[in-house]
């Protein structure tokens, strides 16, 4: 029976290209918008996307090295933060005692990484095209070798996710615990003897902030690059960083901090979603307590529109005062509008583009 027939392999490309179809299918009313709104900006992107890695042949050695690790991490980027509902914690719990021989499991892991990988060189291929029919000047001597770089690039980016997808299937499968005690409603019952306490804020603590950075919960993490994201490019921002224009760094700086809103809020949202249902026979205020927790997540916007206040008397003069207080003003009432909207998805996705364009609109004043 050839390789491509077994029925782990089939069982694992399937479950993966279900997992995509149903992210997609999440993104839909995103996606829309987003290319309605960013459609000249998505195909420069597109068409720009193979050009660090083919520029890095002209230059050093140590240069050249970093720009292509930094191509191949971007092209494992995609297996890496969907490697969730790529091979779910219950899958693997599930796959535990299978006689699933090694080799098999990495034939798995690269095919599908493959899955991602495909489309991701198909646009290499355009944009690499792209600049061999514009053909400039410093790519005539250097042709042959940027491709071969290319190519480079986005194979070690497909290694590296099939490294990722098989270090995590490896992992679960050593674990001494079967992953399916960490769903949600057992986490949330193991917890609460220890949740029932006066203070609120220790309430907090325990529903909405441990569970974010427990088993597979992307959320703590996320939120914390996010964070750092936005201090960064809100920095360079201030101080004019050369060798970009700085209202590109005011955009970045825009976006993170309205997705690190967003994104806080969405999560809280589903955790409260989840322990509705489970504190509504405890003795304490339920409505108080998930209002609090709505409220928290409003608390990273505020730390960075605080540390952004603090700046603006920290930086020497060279932007529009008046301009940073109206920027100020209008992600205060963003991030507030973001959080008491009403959970209707494709009214969520249009304020939270609104409110990016805006901020960047402002932000380019400065």
């Amino acid at each position: 029976m050839p390789a491509l027939a077994h029925p782990y392999l089939r069982y694992r490309t399937r479950m993966a290209h279900h997992a995509l179809l149903h992210f997609i299918a999440s993104l839909s009313n995103s996606l829309e918008i987003v290319a309605l709104a960013f459609a000249p900006v998505l195909l420069g992107l597109c068409a720009a996307i193979a050009l660090p890695g083919m520029l890095a042949v002209t230059f050093t050695w140590p240069v050249c090295c970093a720009i292509l690790a930094a191509q191949a991490i971007f092209a494992c980027a995609p297996a890496l933060l969907l490697r969730q509902r790529l091979h779910p914690a219950d899958a693997i719990a599930w796959e535990r005692p299978l006689p699933v021989p090694p080799l098999l499991g990495w034939c798995a892991d690269a095919l599908v990484a493959g899955m991602l990988a495909g489309p991701l060189a198909l646009v290499y291929a355009v944009s690499a095209a792209i600049w061999l029919y514009q053909w400039p000047d410093w790519l005539r001597p250097v042709a042959p070798q940027a491709l071969a770089a290319t190519a480079a690039s986005l194979l070690l980016g497909w290694m590296l996710a099939t490294l990722a997808l098989a270090r995590r299937r490896r992992l679960a499968r050593a674990g001494a615990r079967v992953r399916a005690h960490a769903a949600a409603p057992a986490s949330v019952s193991a917890y609460v003897p220890r949740a029932l306490r006066p203070l609120q804020f220790s309430l907090w603590r325990q529903l909405f902030w441990l569970p974010y950075w427990r088993a597979d919960n992307p959320v703590g993490w996320q939120q914390t690059v996010l964070l750092l994201g936005a201090l960064a490019c809100g920095a360079l921002w201030l101080v004019h960083a050369p060798g970009l224009p700085a209202a590109l760094w005011g955009a970045a700086a825009s976006a993170l901090f309205i997705l690190l809103t967003d994104r806080g809020d969405q999560a809280v949202r589903e955790q409260v979603t989840l322990l509705r249902p489970v504190i509504a026979a405890w003795p304490l205020d339920c409505a108080a307590l998930l209002l609090g927790a709505r409220l928290f997540s409003l608390a990273p916007a505020a730390l960075l529109l605080v540390a952004f206040a603090i700046a603006l008397h920290a930086v020497p003069t060279g932007y529009s005062l008046p301009a940073a207080r109206v920027w100020i003003g209008a992600a205060i009432v963003s991030s507030c509008a973001i959080v008491a909207l009403p959970p209707a998805p494709r009214a969520r996705v249009v304020l939270v583009m609104l409110s990016i364009l805006i901020l960047s609109a402002i932000g380019s004043e400065f």
